[in-house]
């Protein structure tokens, strides 16, 4: 998505850096237009390094391409943070004196505003009226927080952080196509005891399980979310709209997607499950001193889950399956994906490519998504919550 960040000159300007680096991270085509006193609080190399694309700021630079429009044109999100006073006033009144103006005045798409100033400012009358008109046009206002100030100044006016303002924007713009659809996702890594302090596991992170309840909900799913052993911080900010059930083993995994999968329309089944367990449990630590040299386990295998869900499925409801590979060779890995499609009964399956320094615990994801036939639908590469974002527009 073509999306132009406006940063304006108030000290929250350094703030914005990450506004634009949680953007790009997302997958997006970011623009960044700053004034002149935004320029002052943050260098414009700083701010070329962060987006991948040159910084504008002056009204008259590409006159030939008319610039002072095509941005705004071209455009699919607008988000201006830091929003000062002067700045609510010019847009509030459709002014238009600078680059930032121009593009917002040219544009059609979403604006989302994160404002930040002063108490006084916040809560001057004008201000009020002036916010109050952006909202009537359909303009998104994120912020301000309580907080501190510049100086010793505390109070109504900082800006809210960047991920907030990011997550506001993204809402601006998402779809609500999956609107009161009960949506199951499963996410995180299945560990099976050995005994009471060790386990057999694998190195899922849960992050791109996470990442798709996210974004159904944010497109207006009823999310259902079932967890086994995430990474710390990977639910940050998940929010009160996704029910979350925890779990740990397989069979647990097992017994709770079942009891959901009754009632979801959608299931996505992107945890990574352990297909062995050991056939008999310690009740007490297992000890070297006593177990000699070598240790001898016995795993036996754990159910199929995904097997059990296409097998029971009901009318009307959708199957996803995911499928880590440590397959380099982009055929192969696709007629291991087919195969497996097949095998498991699913309508679609998500295929990605994972190794000792691959996807697992990585923000980034490369993906393929088969139809039950195996063919290709669609293929996604980027932030693991950009590649949620594309399973979701094939699958839904």
């Amino acid at each position: 998505m073509n999306v132009v960040v406006g940063i304006t000159g108030g000290i929250a300007a350094y703030k914005a850096v990450n506004v634009v680096r949680g953007l790009v991270l997302a997958g997006h085509d970011v623009h960044v237009v700053a004034t002149d006193a935004a320029l002052r609080f943050v260098g414009r190399p700083t701010l070329e390094a962060i987006s991948r694309n040159p910084v504008h700021s002056e009204l008259y630079e590409g006159v030939a391409e008319v610039r002072h429009v095509a941005i705004g044109q071209a455009a699919e999100l607008i988000v201006v943070a830091p929003a000062t006073a002067n700045t609510i006033a010019k847009l509030a009144h459709g002014l238009a004196d600078d680059l930032l103006g121009n593009t917002v005045l040219a544009s059609s798409a979403p604006l989302v505003l994160a404002p930040a100033m002063h108490t006084e400012m916040w809560q001057n009358p004008a201000t009020v009226a002036n916010v109050a008109a952006l909202r009537s046009r359909g303009v998104h206002i994120v912020g301000p927080e309580t907080g501190q100030l510049t100086g010793t100044d505390a109070g109504p006016g900082r800006m809210a952080e960047p991920g907030e303002i990011i997550a506001e924007a993204l809402r601006a713009v998402r779809p609500r196509d999956l609107e009161a659809r009960r949506v199951l996702v499963t996410a995180g890594g299945t560990r099976e005891p050995l005994d009471p302090v060790r386990f057999i596991g694998n190195r899922s992170s849960g992050k791109q399980g996470v990442a798709v309840a996210r974004a159904a909900a944010a497109r207006g799913a009823d999310v259902t979310l079932i967890v086994a052993n995430l990474d710390d911080g990977v639910m940050d900010g998940l929010g009160s709209a996704v029910k979350v059930l925890h779990v740990s083993t397989t069979r647990e995994l097992q017994e709770a997607t079942l009891l959901a999968a009754g009632t979801a329309e959608l299931i996505v089944m992107a945890a990574a499950v352990a297909d062995y367990r050991p056939e008999t449990v310690a009740s007490d630590k297992i000890k070297k001193e006593t177990q000699g040299d070598t240790l001898e386990l016995r795993l036996v295998k754990n159910p199929d889950i995904l097997h059990e869900l296409t097998d029971a499925r009901h009318d009307d409801q959708v199957i996803v399956g995911f499928a880590a590979e440590t397959e380099p060779d982009r055929d192969a890995l696709l007629t291991l994906g087919a195969a497996k499609a097949a095998r498991k009964g699913v309508d679609y399956l998500v295929v990605n490519r994972v190794g000792w320094t691959e996807t697992f615990g990585s923000d980034e994801n490369s993906v393929m998504v088969l139809d039950a036939r195996g063919h290709i639908v669609a293929e996604a590469d980027g932030s693991k919550a950009s590649v949620a974002e594309r399973i979701l527009d094939v699958v839904r």
